[in-house]
């Protein structure tokens, strides 16, 4: 949530709804001295990848309602935003949670659910959603994230 948050930032605090990439650099780096530019510039390429950012001829807009986020008062993101987030390694934590199981359990299942029942023409992403669906396990924020890897292969 840190990550979505720290996108949201400059949006609010500017109350805009697009911003070119220089602008973004500069309130992440410059203005609220967060990261470095070379941070900033990696921060806007992931917020691309996982489909909270589109970049339209050099200028940014959210993919999501920045109006629901809050950003807290004296907000400062930590080194943790810069850590790749895997949606199918959260999937599978949630699910064993849920579960009261190990992950291992989770994946054997999630393998087993792809051999047997789809006869291998199933991605472990689609799978892992079906089985949360199964277990009654949330995973809707981690929609995005499913289908940008599912994208990539």
């Amino acid at each position: 949530m840190t990550f979505r948050v720290t996108i949201a930032a400059p949006f609010k605090h500017t109350r805009k709804t697009a911003m070119r990439k220089n602008e973004l650099v500069y309130y992440y780096a410059l203005d609220r001295k967060w990261m470095s530019t070379e941070q900033a510039n990696l921060l806007l390429h992931r917020a691309e990848d996982e489909q909270l950012l589109r970049q339209e001829n050099g200028v940014f807009s959210p993919l999501f309602d920045v109006s629901e986020t809050t950003v807290p008062v004296g907000f400062k993101p930590t080194s943790a935003i810069f850590d790749r987030h895997d949606p199918s390694a959260e999937l599978i934590s949630r699910i064993a949670r849920a579960k009261k199981t190990e992950e291992t359990e989770v994946v054997a299942e999630m393998n087993r659910l792809i051999r047997e029942q789809f006869d291998n023409n199933l991605l472990p992403a689609a799978a892992l959603v079906l089985i949360a669906k199964t277990s009654r396990v949330p995973f809707e924020d981690l929609t995005a994230g499913l289908r940008a890897s599912l994208q990539k292969k």
